[in-house]
């Protein structure tokens, strides 16, 4: 999980980043409408809508872009057709890696992900090659600077998450699908400011990455499939020590 940790933390500051750009946004915006097509405009009936939306405040949507957003999925408004799939293969050193997928045009999708794949040495593989070694996890990040790490793992676990772990300056805790709501809802009346909540791919197993060429590789194959405006979310499961990961400010 350390591996994931990490990269978590990278996402976590480019993330503020790209919402400042605004690039963010058009992801979420995406997401939003999937899950209102899907589930309905009511995010108080819709799960998927409900956390959809929280990462859109999370990124500073505004309220009129979100209704939007929701308007267009449940068909009020024109939008775009999209689909969700999923792409599978192998990084270098066999670095497994998992990209939910969400695009208006698989024909269009496909190659380019498949590019960035053979770019880093690395390639796609078949459906499922790889998701069994992956298993569903809710994860939340919080900043290292709003609590003390006992105090975080004594109201996670209370609130039946299944661990936290540091990497930098943030704190990843990690629960079951059947307790993300629970757990999100106990975080947030404590008090604390989540700076990230999702359900995500975690893997079972980490690949130990002690090259410095080939997890300066590994990070860049992950940071140009996370820039793909069509790729939600990447899960991988390389194992990087400390003194190779990259500080971003």
């Amino acid at each position: 999980m350390a591996g994931h940790s990490h990269f978590s933390n990278i996402q976590h500051k480019k993330a503020r980043l790209d919402a400042r750009r605004g690039k963010v946004w058009t992801k979420v915006a995406r997401l939003i409408m999937q899950a209102a097509k899907s589930g309905g405009g009511d995010p108080d009936a819709n799960a998927s809508l409900r956390l959809a939306m929280d990462k859109a405040r999370a990124a500073n949507m505004p309220r009129d872009t979100i209704e939007r957003s929701i308007k267009k999925g449940t068909g009020e408004l024109e939008g775009e057709s999209l689909e969700t799939m999923t792409y599978e293969g192998y990084g270098p050193s066999g670095v497994a890696l998992m990209c939910n997928i969400l695009t208006d045009n698989r024909n269009r999708t496909a190659p380019e992900i498949k590019k960035i794949f053979e770019r880093a040495g690395g390639n796609l593989g078949a459906p499922n090659c790889v998701a069994w070694m992956f298993a569903q996890k809710g994860v939340f990040v919080v900043s290292k600077a709003v609590v003390s790490e006992e105090h975080l793992v004594e109201m996670a676990l209370d609130a039946g998450a299944d661990d936290v772990q540091g990497a930098e300056d943030i704190f990843e805790v990690t629960c079951e699908p059947t307790a993300f709501a629970r757990v999100k809802s106990s975080l947030e009346k404590s008090g604390l400011k989540l700076e990230s909540a999702d359900l995500t791919m975690m893997p079972k197993t980490t690949v130990l990455i002690s090259d410095p060429e080939t997890a300066q590789r590994v990070l860049k194959l992950m940071e140009a499939l996370d820039d793909h405006d069509d790729v939600q979310n990447v899960s991988a499961n390389f194992d990087i020590p400390d003194s190779l990961m990259p500080k971003i400010k």
